[in-house]
This record gives C-alpha cells, sequence and structure tokens, in this order.
C-alpha cells in the first residue's frame, strides 16, 4: 500500500534527516531511492536500512522488506512534495536566488552577512536543482532563523518548479548572461527562464533585491510590476577602491573593507549581500564584518600558491560572459607572467563554435605569456590564436606540463564543470 503525503511529513518529523547516498547514511535517516539513467536506488533500501536509516522511501514494490520501507508512485515526486510540505510549515524568511553568473558566490556573502546576527540556512554546495532544492529545503531546522537557496536551472520550467517547492519570502537575481544556451533555447529563453522566480514573486508577493545599475534584471521586475523592491544602491553606500588582485572599497563612514573576492565583477555581488544584510537589520558593522571575512573555497574565484605558483582557480563552471568578466579582470592584475588555462564552455549548443571562436577574438586582444585551450570545442578559438597551445583533453594538458613545467607564474584557470580542471594543480607544484 502507498503512504500518503502526510504520513511522509509525519516520517520526516521524527527523523534526523534525509538522504539519497548510502554511503553518507546517518542513524535515523530517512533513505529516497532515486532513480537516474544508470542507477536504481531501490536496489539499496535493504543496505540504507542496516546502515541505520529510520525507513527507506521506495517506488518498486519488488524491494519492499517491511514496514520499513515506504511505497511511493515516484520517488523523486515524493521527495519534492515532502519538502514542499516541510515548506509550508516554516515561517522564516527564505530567500530564493538565481542567475547566470555568481549565484553561488552570492548566496555565501548574504550568508556570511546574515550569520553575523542570524542563526541561517544556506544551500550547500551546488545543490541547486530539482534534488538539491528539496534536500536542502528538509535541511532547515527549527532554530534556523532565515535560508538562502540556491536555485540553478538548464532549461525553461526549472526555476518554477523550483520555487513552487521553495516559495520564497524574497528574491534575488544576480544577472543574465549567456549560460546553458542550448536548454534555455538562445538568450532570450534565458531571460525567461530566470525570470520565472520574478513570475513567482508577481503572482504570490514577497520583495525583490534589484542591482545597483539598472540593468535588464531591473527590467524583469518592472514588467511584472513587481512593487516591493530593495535597491542595493540604498544600502550602505560603497565606492569601489581597487579590484587587483582582491576587491577593496570605502564605506560612507570613511572606513575601508578589504574582501577576499578578486575581479570587479564580484564587487555587484557584495553589494547585492550588503543589501540584503540591511534590509534584515544588520549594522554597518555586521555587514563590513561579512563580507571581510569571507574566504572563497570550492575553486570560485579561488587564489592558490602552488609551488611558485599563483593560481586564480575558478574551475567550477564556465560560460561565455563568466569567462569574458574572468579573462578581462585576469589581464588587467599587475602580476606577470600571466598564463591562461581555459577549457571547454559547455551547453551552448549550435552557438558553441561561435562562442569558443569569439573568446578566442577576446584573448588575442591582450596580451598573455602563454594560452592553453582544453578541449573539443576550444579548437574554434585558435582562429585568432595561432601561438596557443591545444589540447583535446586535460590529459595531453597534464603531459605537456610535465615535459614543460610553469615556474614563478600568474595563472587563470576556467572551465565547465564536467572538464573539472583543478585537476591540473598538482602539475603547476613546481618549486
Amino acid at each position: 500500500m502507498k503512504i500518503s503525503n502526510s504520513s511522509l511529513l509525519a516520517h520526516f518529523q521524527s527523523a534526523t534527516g534525509v538522504c539519497t547516498d548510502t554511503r553518507k547514511i546517518q542513524k535515523g535517516n530517512m533513505f529516497f531511492a532515486l532513480k537516474g539513467p544508470n542507477f536504481n536506488a531501490n536496489a539499496l533500501a535493504e543496505e540504507a536500512l542496516a546502515k541505520g536509516a529510520s525507513c527507506a522511501v521506495i517506488d518498486d514494490p519488488a524491494f519492499e522488506t517491511g514496514e520499513n520501507t515506504l511505497l511511493v508512485s515516484d520517488g523523486l515526486k515524493a521527495l519534492q512534495d515532502l519538502a514542499t510540505a516541510y515548506r509550508n510549515t516554516l515561517t522564516i524568511p527564505i530567500i530564493g536566488l538565481t542567475g547566470s553568473n555568481g549565484k553561488t558566490t552570492t548566496k555565501e556573502l548574504i550568508f556570511s552577512v546574515l550569520s553575523q546576527q542570524f542563526h541561517c540556512f544556506a544551500t550547500s554546495g551546488n545543490l541547486n536543482n530539482h534534488i538539491g532544492v528539496p534536500l536542502s529545503i528538509l535541511s532547515i531546522l527549527p532554530a534556523h532563523e532565515i535560508a538562502v537557496i540556491e536555485m540553478g536551472a538548464n532549461k525553461q520550467g526549472d526555476i518554477k518548479e523550483l520555487v513552487d517547492i521553495a516559495q520564497p519570502t524574497h528574491s534575488l537575481i544576480t544577472n543574465i548572461g549567456k549560460a546553458h544556451l542550448e536548454g534555455f533555447g538562445g538568450e532570450s529563453g534565458v531571460i525567461k527562464g530566470k525570470g520565472e522566480l520574478f513570475d513567482y514573486v508577481s503572482a504570490h508577493g514577497g520583495i525583490v533585491f534589484l542591482p545597483k545599475e539598472k540593468n535588464i534584471v531591473h527590467q524583469m521586475s518592472e514588467e511584472r510590476q513587481i512593487t516591493e523592491v530593495v535597491l542595493a544602491n540604498s544600502a550602505m553606500p560603497t565606492d569601489l577602491l581597487e579590484a587587483k588582485p582582491y576587491i577593496r572599497f570605502s564605506c560612507a563612514d570613511k572606513t575601508v573593507v578589504q574582501s577576499h573576492l578578486p575581479g570587479i565583477y564580484n564587487f555587484e555581488n557584495i553589494q547585492m549581500a550588503i543589501a540584503v544584510g540591511k534590509h534584515f537589520g544588520l549594522s554597518d558593522a555586521q555587514c563590513k564584518e561579512g563580507i571581510a571575512t569571507y574566504q572563497p573555497t570550492n575553486h570560485r574565484s579561488q587564489y592558490i600558491k602552488i609551488g611558485s605558483n599563483q593560481v586564480l582557480m575558478d574551475a567550477y563552471n564556465a560560460n561565455p560572459s563568466s569567462m569574458q568578466a574572468a579573462i578581462t579582470h585576469f589581464a588587467e592584475t599587475d602580476n606577470e607572467p600571466k598564463i591562461l588555462i581555459l577549457g571547454d564552455m559547455f551547453e551552448l549548443g549550435d552557438l558553441s563554435a561561435a562562442e569558443h571562436e569569439a573568446l578566442g577574438k577576446l584573448i588575442a586582444s591582450f596580451s598573455f605569456e602563454k594560452v592553453l585551450l582544453i578541449g573539443e570545442h576550444m579548437q574554434h578559438a585558435l582562429t585568432h590564436l595561432p601561438k596557443a597551445f591545444y589540447f583535446p583533453d586535460k590529459f595531453g594538458l597534464h603531459n605537456w606540463l610535465q615535459d614543460h613545467p610553469i615556474k614563478s607564474s600568474y595563472l587563470l584557470v576556467k572551465g565547465s564543470r564536467g572538464i573539472q580542471l583543478e585537476s591540473v594543480l598538482p602539475f603547476l607544484a613546481n618549486d
């Protein structure tokens, strides 16, 4: 017999949390057996129970083993429905955040700022999809006073699915850029898809945070006639002093804040985090502390000293917009010699060749000591970079680096997540 949503919620409220990975089961967890193209976790239900799970939610009756296996029609939908039901029991502010670039950094900055005063929850890592958002909602504890939920999307309809689960009271779109163009069907599709967050606000009410400089995000808010808005320039006034290598800015009281974030493109993310903090009643001093103490991690805008080299590791993801921003910032820094290690930008569809060629043209407008390009799509950048070193895959790059050690240099490493270019780090550790 299949279990009802209300019964699932009762099981969850007596459990110690939710888990979808038997390798991470903790005693008392609910285990959700999800299916994918290459796996069927229903077969792991018995293992999860043996490891201490309070129950296992399955959608295949062949794996029922007793009262601790709870049968549902669809495991993923049951997880999402449970998250929605649990969300409806929460009364805290929930900030829903999306955007083409910078959403994870902005989420982490907001978390760092709000944590100066509140017991704050934020999406862990990159759990921002149709599985990650439900898991995030279900990780909010009764003690949490505010939550920041990151939402990612590959196509139109994705954000709508996530906001219907998270039901944000406050919303923020970092920017609109050239990301996941294949799934969205071009830039207009990106605008429509990301705009699903503001569609929710328009239909259900809530507050929208908008950047200081008027841009397409402002237009998206105006088109939906959203009136409850907080502008970043109405918060603590800030003036950018420098961004080489790290952002340093001054405040209205003449104090100066030194951050650990590189690149002028991150200054708007800082301003947005301050706007959120001020809206929720934090003092200027608390906002400054939240920004100053934030340290980038997970290979996002992260400086790493390895051997005699200094690496700006920004290899968590890449699209034309973020590539342009990162390369331009890197070119404008004072350090020499500068070397680029760049991997393919994925999910660009029919625009891939043109976007990679345009990237090559951008790189050619600067003077870099070396340019190392990796991946099938990057060959299109060679049109404008006849002296660049090209490798069909990162393993060819690894071999080349072993034979041609790079020392005492300043490097930007960036590429799409699928390439995992952080693998080059051991090959840059030359004394």
